[in-house]
């Protein structure tokens, strides 16, 4: 379907707004806990909530810490709570969050400074599912062909950007910073169902430890929280029947 803007939409766009910001502060040199400051800023409707992030670092409070890199929703390095829910917030326009924002560091992770958190326990995790192609074939002077149905299989999977929103999002890693969490899961799935891979039985004896895909309780939250879109509780499933009926 053709979409056409007005001109009105882009006036409405650009007009400047009143943004309230509530932001969840912690600085381990001066506080022995997390407290909250607020913030009002001017912003447009069209401003991204990582826009209305650098106003007040650049312009009222130098010290506000947060991560952000390509602010264009690929490296996935500013993910945040934005009003409860976890988001990116280099692609959250102030049209699409509103003008009253409650804005908290992802969860389950330990926080280094205000909306940094500490992603290495996250990575480590990451790292254990074996996460790379692995082929014991030499494929000489040629490529490692594949059909396109074939790479259909698991091409929702290949679009993660390790920003820790769906693992964040999982009540279960909350809880348990054992299990591995649906990121290192759908990384697994990427290669477990990638025809060219040879290690697909190592990382489902991985995930079939009490810390793999068994702790999952399909709550949906990972789904709901990945900015790309990825299908992410269905990724899961498809792990475990592959342990419980295939192993490939």
């Amino acid at each position: 379907m053709v979409t056409t803007t007005s001109k009105r939409d882009v006036v409405d766009a650009m007009k400047l707004l009143t943004v309230h910001l509530r932001i969840k502060r912690y600085n381990p040199e001066v506080d022995t806990r997390p407290h909250w400051q607020d913030f009002e800023i001017q912003a447009k409707a069209a401003d991204t909530v990582l826009n209305a992030l650098h106003t007040i670092k650049w312009t009222i409070d130098g010290s506000l810490s947060f991560r952000r890199s390509c602010a264009h929703g690929v490296c996935g390095s500013d993910a945040m709570v934005i009003n409860g829910e976890n988001k990116l917030s280099c692609v959250n326009l102030i049209s699409d969050v509103g003008t009253d924002l409650v804005i908290e560091p992802i969860r389950g992770l330990p926080v280094i400074k205000d909306l940094i958190v500490d992603m290495e326990p996250f990575f480590a995790q990451y790292r254990s599912v074996i996460p790379y192609l692995i082929a014991d074939d030499d494929p000489g002077y040629k490529e490692r062909y594949q059909s396109q149905d074939e790479r259909a299989r698991y091409d929702d999977t290949t679009k993660c950007i390790l920003c820790a929103c769906c693992t964040t999002s999982c009540p279960v890693y909350w809880a348990n910073g054992e299990y591995v969490g649906p990121a290192a899961i759908i990384n697994a799935h990427r290669f477990i169902f990638d025809s060219r891979d040879h290690a697909a039985e190592r990382r489902l004896d991985i995930l079939n430890q009490k810390s793999g895909v068994w702790r999952c309780r399909t709550s949906f939250n990972c789904t709901e929280a990945c900015p790309r879109g990825i299908k992410v509780t269905q990724a899961i499933e498809e792990v475990k029947r592959a342990i419980l009926y295939d192993r490939i």
